[in-house]
């Protein structure tokens, strides 16, 4: 199993909080985020306090001390060997994936789950399969069913297609909590986004009593206790803050009083919160670890 580590050091097990470079795409008018180019977008992302951007530009992270991650999507067996070698000379140090469409049979799951397994040995790079709509792993009873023929798969969990998707809370969530446990105990890697039972991103405000955003903070809580109980010395989680733009159908637009489609808050203003929040969780965490 390849993980997430920061070879040499003794330091404890940690979270770590990206970005996700989306977030940036296309902010609204009235948002304080940056609207610049991609150097003003990489100072701020570092200015907030985040510690690497996912789908950055690898020189502009590596003049400004941020770390990088990748993400693509693969549908067929072979499809990483030429990038994998690329994103390990730019200076990657993990990845995420959308595998597959979701109408595979279990025989080619198997196959494109064992190729993305082994080429995380090959070229020494974590790759966490994402849990997402329209991939292998949109549903949560087939990904429990993955994690029993392959117990080494890591993930990276993007709760909100679940939440959404699959309308957790009818039936009761904590049903459904118990019975993922076996994929949240195996996720290494987590897109921050809040949905709520009808849309798949919502604006949460201050993050303060909506029903939804406690459903999220347990999740993250349980991922992070997944993360402490198999970590070591200088292993760390990923959480990256990934809130994306109306046009690709994410953030909500509501009519302004001119009449003008708007998206319905400042994504900026609230990755600022995301990033609160999964502290918060980081240390419920630990301290139901003690």
């Amino acid at each position: 199993m390849i993980k997430n580590t920061n070879d040499g050091t003794n330091a404890a097990p940690y979270l770590r909080v990206d970005m996700n470079y989306g977030g940036c795409n296309d902010l609204p008018d009235f948002s304080t985020g940056p609207k610049g180019d991609d150097r003003e977008k990489h100072e701020a992302i570092k200015q907030a306090g985040f510690q690497g951007i996912q789908d950055g530009d690898p020189a502009l992270c590596k003049k400004l001390g941020l770390e990088l991650t990748g993400h693509a999507r693969m549908n067929e067996v072979g499809e990483l060997d030429e990038l994998l070698p690329k994103w390990k000379d730019d200076g990657y140090n993990c990845a995420t994936l959308h595998v597959g469409w979701g109408m595979e049979g279990d025989a080619e799951v198997d196959k494109l789950v064992e190729y993305v397994l082994n080429s995380a040995v090959k070229f020494k790079l974590p790759i966490y399969i994402e849990t997402h709509r329209a991939t292998i792993t949109q549903d949560m009873w087939r990904t429990v069913e993955l994690t029993k023929r392959f117990p080494e798969i890591r993930f990276n969990g993007d709760f909100s297609h679940w939440y959404t998707g699959q309308e957790m809370v009818y039936g009761g969530i904590e049903n459904k909590w118990e019975f993922i446990q076996p994929v949240v105990d195996r996720v290494r890697f987590m897109h921050g986004r809040i949905g709520n039972p009808g849309s798949i991103q919502v604006d949460v405000g201050d993050g303060q009593g909506q029903s939804y955003v406690g459903h999220f903070k347990e999740m993250w809580t349980r991922a992070f206790q997944g993360f402490l109980k198999s970590a070591g010395a200088g292993d760390f989680i990923c959480f990256a803050v990934e809130l994306l733009q109306a046009d690709i159908f994410y953030a909500r637009t509501f009519k302004n009083t001119n009449g003008q489609p708007q998206e319905e808050g400042d994504r900026w203003q609230q990755a600022l919160r995301y990033k609160q929040l999964a502290e918060e969780c980081w240390k419920k965490a630990l301290e139901r670890e003690v």
